[in-house]
C-alpha cells in the first residue's frame, strides 16, 4: 500500500523504517548497529560490502537512513540555492545502499520536472541485499520517481563505468573505500555527471575525503557551488580544524537503545562538497559560508564564516546593523552570508 501523496518524504520514509523493524528481534538490531558503526564512522576501508544479510541492512536501514537522508537533503537544499532553476532528468546514487539519497533527491525536487520529461534515478551498490530492502522501501513511498527507481548490483571501486547523467550522489560511501578506490570512483563521477554531491560524517577524517573530492573535482573541470565560497583551496589547515555541518535528526526507538539517552532528536554531523559544470545554469557561490554554529548574545551575534576574499574569519553583527542584526540572529550554522538584499527572492 503506498503512502499518501501528501506525506513529506522524511515521515513516510520513518514510517516504512518503523515497519521493517516489527518482527526484528530489538536485541539483535541493536548488536548488528553496534557491529556496523565503526565501518560508518569512515576508519574501516574495505574492499567488499558493508552490509552482508538481510539482518544487516535491516538494523542500517532503521539505524542510518534518517541521518543519512537528513544530511543529503540539507547539501541538496544549499546545492539548489545556487541552481535553483536546474533541475535533474538523472540521478545516479553510487553506493546507494538503501536509497537514503535517493528519497532526499525526490524530496529536493519534488513535483518538479526537467524539460524534457520525467525524472529518472538509479541506485548503485555491490549489496544485493542492501539493493532489495531499498526496493522494497522506496515502493511504499508516494513519489513516482522513488517508485520507478532502478535498483543496479555494481562493485563500486576502480573499475567503476558511470554513462553520462545529470547529477551523481555519492554518501558516506568514500570511507569504505581503499585510497585508490576513492580516487577512481570520484574521478568517473567528475567525468559522467553535469552535477556531483558528495557527502560524508563530519569528522576530521571525512572532512579528508571531502577535501581530496573536491580537489579531483575541481581538477576535472567541475567548480563549486556549496558550501565553500570559492574553488580555490581550502583555507583550513589539516590537523587544526575540520568543516562540517549538523541536521536535526529525529531519534526512533533503536536509536535510543543503541545510545541511550531520552532527547527525541539528534544532530547528524556531516561534511560535503557539490560542484557542478558549466552546462549547469547555476549562480556562484555564496559570499560567504557560517561554519560554525552562531554564537547569540545579548544584543550581537558572532558568526564564524569561510569567505571568499578572506578565508576564515568572524563577523560579529549588532543591532546597530539593523536587518542584517535581525537576519543573523534567524542565521544557521551552514547557513550562507549575507543574506540577500530586502525585496529579493
Amino acid at each position: 500500500m503506498h503512502a499518501p501523496e501528501s506525506v513529506p518524504a522524511g515521515e513516510a520514509l520513518r514510517t516504512a523504517l518503523a515497519r521493517l523493524l516489527d518482527g526484528l528481534p530489538p536485541t539483535r538490531a541493536a548488536q548488528a548497529v553496534d557491529r556496523l558503526i565503526s565501518n560508518y564512522r569512515g576508519r574501516t576501508p574495505t574492499d567488499a560490502p558493508v552490509l552482508r544479510d538481510r539482518s544487516d541492512v535491516a538494523a542500517y536501514a532503521a539505524y542510518r537512513m534518517p541521518a543519512t537522508y537528513e544530511a543529503v537533503r540539507a547539501a541538496l537544499a544549499a546545492f539548489r540555492a545556487r541552481a535553483p532553476h536546474w533541475v535533474p532528468a538523472s540521478h545516479l546514487d553510487v553506493g546507494g545502499g538503501t536509497g537514503a539519497a535517493s528519497w532526499a533527491v525526490a524530496d529536493a525536487w519534488d513535483g518538479e520536472a526537467p524539460p524534457e520529461g520525467e525524472r529518472g534515478t538509479t541506485v548503485l551498490d555491490w549489496s544485493q541485499a542492501a539493493l532489495s530492502l531499498g526496493r522494497e522501501l522506496a515502493g511504499t513511498s508516494g513519489d513516482p520517481v522513488l517508485r520507478a527507481a532502478r535498483w543496479r548490483r555494481e562493485v563500486i571501486g576502480g573499475g567503476l563505468r558511470l554513462d553520462p547523467v545529470d547529477l551523481v550522489t555519492i554518501s558516506y560511501v568514500l570511507g569504505e573505500l581503499t585510497a585508490a578506490d576513492r580516487e577512481a570512483v570520484v574521478d568517473r563521477a567528475a567525468l559522467a555527471a553535469a552535477a556531483v554531491v558528495i557527502v560524508e560524517p563530519g569528522t576530521p577524517e571525512g572532512y579528508l575525503r571531502i577535501r581530496e573530492a573536491r580537489d579531483r573535482l575541481v581538477a576535472a573541470g567541475l567548480r563549486v557551488v556549496a558550501p565553500c565560497p570559492h574553488s580555490g583551496a581550502c583555507p583550513i589547515e589539516p590537523g587544526t580544524d575540520w568543516c562540517h555541518f549538523a541536521a536535526r535528526v529525529t531519534r526512533s526507538s533503536l536509536h535510543r537503545q543503541v545510545k541511550g539517552g531520552s532527547l527525541p532528536y539528534e544532530d547528524e554531523k556531516f561534511g560535503y562538497v557539490a560542484a557542478v559544470r558549466d552546462t549547469v545554469p547555476a549562480d556562484g557561490p555564496a559570499a560567504g559560508r557560517v561554519v560554525r554554529k552562531p554564537q547569540l548574545r545579548k544584543g550581537m551575534v558572532a558568526l564564524d564564516l569561510c569567505t571568499a576574499e578572506e578565508g576564515l574569519r568572524r563577523e560579529t553583527v549588532t543591532k546597530r546593523h539593523g536587518r542584517f542584526y535581525r537576519a543573523a540572529r534567524d542565521t544557521g550554522w551552514g547557513d550562507e552570508w549575507p543574506p540577500p538584499p530586502e525585496g529579493s527572492d
